[in-house]
């Protein structure tokens, strides 16, 4: 059983394509990204409204796009496009999957996960930069 974690993207951003670990420029984005490499995955992989599945050296350009403001048939879409790519990288049935993302980026994925966890499922914002910090020191 592979370890992968999947950390949505976020709105702040740089202004210039960069690979995608470095273009997300937000507290959380990084703290998400630093938690993600403590638990020593076999794989993280970025959720993005855009692109879908980012590996982390992908060298992607800004964009403005969010799954929060797409209706759910388009979420469904976004999800299916994302499990297409991540079927290839993963066994979606055995691997087990640490999410670091919000209901709307995991709510259509879950159903084709067998194992998953999701740490911070239910704190807010500032509750998950304070246990992300509690979590990475």
């Amino acid at each position: 059983m592979k370890k992968i974690v999947l950390v949505s993207c976020v709105k702040s951003k740089l202004k210039y394509p960069a690979k995608a670990k470095d273009l997300y420029t937000s507290t959380l984005f990084q703290s998400n990204l630093q938690y993600a490499y403590q638990l020593e995955p076999d794989a993280i992989y970025i959720l993005s409204a855009k692109y879908g599945l980012l590996d982390l050296d992908q060298i992607i350009a800004p964009y403005e796009m969010t799954l929060n403001t797409m209706t759910e048939a388009e979420k469904k879409g976004w999800s299916r496009r994302v499990l297409d790519v991540l079927q290839k990288k993963a066994d979606l049935k055995s691997d087990l999957f640490v999410i670091l993302a919000g209901m709307n980026y995991r709510k259509y994925l879950l159903p084709e996960l067998t194992h998953y966890e999701i740490p911070l499922e239910g704190l807010s914002f500032g509750r998950q930069l304070q246990e992300l910090k509690r979590r990475i020191s």
